[in-house]
């Protein structure tokens, strides 16, 4: 793992695509996991109309909430065209509130069909948390 305190990198996975992320808590963590799935993708927003959308999600457990938040940002992307390079989460009690910045998606070079449970486990290390994160491609 990188000595960063947060960020992210692709790890080999057979078929789909996998991110190992880090970050010193779960809010950062789940901000590093969106821009780590931005950078798979190959996403290019239109930033000549900028776009700010709110989320409110709960789960029952973090690792629940991590795949709904990437889910929703998927969702939106297929649905309607738009995409998030901005970021602002606060985490309470397994609810997240996010406000979202960034704009109609121009191009993403490769998609993302779904965002899996595959081992997935947030887990505590020195300095904050990490998590590996197996996309569907």
């Amino acid at each position: 793992m990188n000595a960063a305190r947060q960020g992210f990198e692709e790890i080999e996975h057979t078929a789909d695509w996998a991110l190992r992320v880090w970050a010193p808590n779960h809010a950062e963590l789940f901000r590093q996991a969106a821009i780590g799935m931005n950078q798979l993708s190959e996403l290019e927003l239109d930033s000549t109309v900028p776009l700010v959308e709110e989320l409110s999600l709960a789960a029952i457990d973090i690792e629940s909430l991590l795949v709904s938040f990437l889910s929703e940002l998927v969702f939106l992307g297929e649905q309607d065209d738009l995409g998030f390079d901005g970021f602002d989460l606060s985490i309470d009690r397994l609810r997240l509130l996010a406000k979202l910045s960034g704009g109609k998606i121009i191009s993403q070079k490769k998609e993302i069909k779904a965002v899996t449970y595959h081992n997935l486990e947030v887990i505590e290390i020195e300095g904050g948390f990490q998590v590996v994160i197996v996309f569907d491609v």
